[in-house]
């Protein structure tokens, strides 16, 4: 092994990276965190989209704390189940953008996305529709790294050197129902389900079009597919309601969810299962499910979900967004120029900067750590920002700032 390399292999970095590249980030409170030498940096991406309640919150550390001293961890499969797992699953179906539902709980939003696809297909099987299996979704697009959420992600970029993906994925592009009416026209008979994110989020940051979501639901509806919708990102408050599908008026089958139900402070993640999905699953009552994971339904992950959710709800912090937009979102928006910034574009509390061509969005990344801010580059050309909902109006004025500091001084 080299000397010069961490033992640590990064999550999308290049694994010959030195040691001395990565920035080691040892503290955070609120919507700032500290790196070892003692820098501060407003977190303009909650990490990574996910600390909605910003960081060092001891209400969650207390909860967290409590459950390991009563039960650390104990698995749900088959008739084991525990408290705080019962009680998420409970809150989180009363929080849901649909009636009558249950909750399947993962570690994140890639188990999720792998559960919502095994789940769309399963139903359709057992409801008598075993020719179902054709999964659509759009690009661009990101629902994680596992096989059958990468090989929903529309992002080429993230699927090369894998070798053979999941069979009967197919793309369409993420604004364009004619592109899916075309397919549907000679395949609507196979197709299990139609997974989309409410906001394109780390594919780019693409709102959908008016009526957009809408129409997916319509066309599921005449094809008998099941809506998936991605809400990993958009959960929790990101775009100023529980959950993107209501911020839109959209009635889903499946929920994924994961990141902002727990701020990240513990690693949770889970499918909302609505009533039609439901039916399907239980209506044989001795059909076994033979699908889960070690972690779904951690008692101790669970009580950090529901510290979380308690302090979305008794603070007010779903109703922050419109906030970020009115801030954020329109301090960037005023840094366009058609020269360096050719875009702006977001909504309520994510939102993202599109770059000239020949400007790199990574290096404005590191000018931008500089002036101590850390955004997320996305491909060659965009930046994104997804702070934590209690940002702030002076450290969303210092990110609109930076961003305008590092862009101006950027080379092409």
């Amino acid at each position: 092994m080299r000397a010069d390399v961490p033992h640590l292999l990064h999550s999308f970095a290049r694994p010959a990276a030195r040691r001395d590249e990565f920035l080691e980030i040892v503290s955070g409170d609120g919507a700032e965190v500290l790196d070892a030498s003692g820098r501060r940096y407003v977190d303009a991406l909650g990490s990574l989209w996910y600390c909605n309640v910003g960081h060092g919150r001891r209400e969650i550390a207390d909860a967290v704390s409590t459950q390991m001293h009563r039960l650390e961890a104990f698995h749900t499969f088959e008739r084991f189940t525990n408290g705080p797992a019962e009680a998420l699953a409970g809150r989180l179906s009363e929080l849901a953008p649909m009636p009558d539902t249950r909750v399947f709980l993962t570690s994140g939003g890639s188990e999720s996305v792998e559960t919502a696809v095994k789940l769309a297909r399963a139903a359709q099987a057992w409801a008598g529709h075993p020719e179902r299996t054709l999964v659509v979704s759009r690009r661009p697009s990101y629902h994680g790294v596992t096989y059958a959420a990468l090989s929903a992600t529309g992002i080429a970029a993230n699927q090369q050197g894998f070798g053979p993906l999941l069979p009967d994925v197919v793309q369409v592009a993420h604004d364009d129902l004619d592109e899916l009416d075309r397919l549907g026209a000679s395949q609507a008979g196979r197709i299990a389900a139609v997974i989309a994110e409410p906001v394109v989020g780390a594919g780019g940051v693409y709102p959908p079009a008016d009526g957009y979501l809408a129409g997916l639901r319509a066309r599921c509806d005449a094809w008998g597919a099941y809506l998936v919708l991605d809400e990993v990102i958009c959960g929790f408050g990101r775009l100023g309601r529980w959950w993107g599908s209501q911020y839109f008026g959209v009635v889903p089958d499946l929920v994924t969810f994961a990141k902002g139900v727990t701020s990240g402070y513990l690693p949770v993640g889970g499918v909302i299962v609505g009533a039609a999905v439901r039916d399907a699953l239980e209506a044989d009552e001795s059909a076994v499910l033979r699908h889960g994971y070690t972690y779904g339904g951690h008692p101790t992950a669970a009580a950090a979900a529901l510290a979380n959710l308690d302090l979305l709800e008794e603070e007010g912090l779903v109703e922050r967004a419109p906030l970020i937009a009115g801030c954020l979102g329109a301090g960037l928006a005023g840094l366009v120029d058609g020269d360096r910034i050719v875009a702006c574009r977001g909504l309520q509390g994510i939102w993202a900067v599109e770059l000239a061509e020949g400007l790199s969005a990574p290096s404005v990344r590191d000018a931008l750590l500089d002036h101590g801010v850390i955004a997320r580059p996305i491909g060659a050309s965009i930046l994104a920002y997804c702070p934590p909902l209690v940002v702030t109006e002076e450290q969303m004025e210092r990110c609109v700032d930076a961003t305008r500091r590092a862009v101006a001084n950027a080379s092409y």
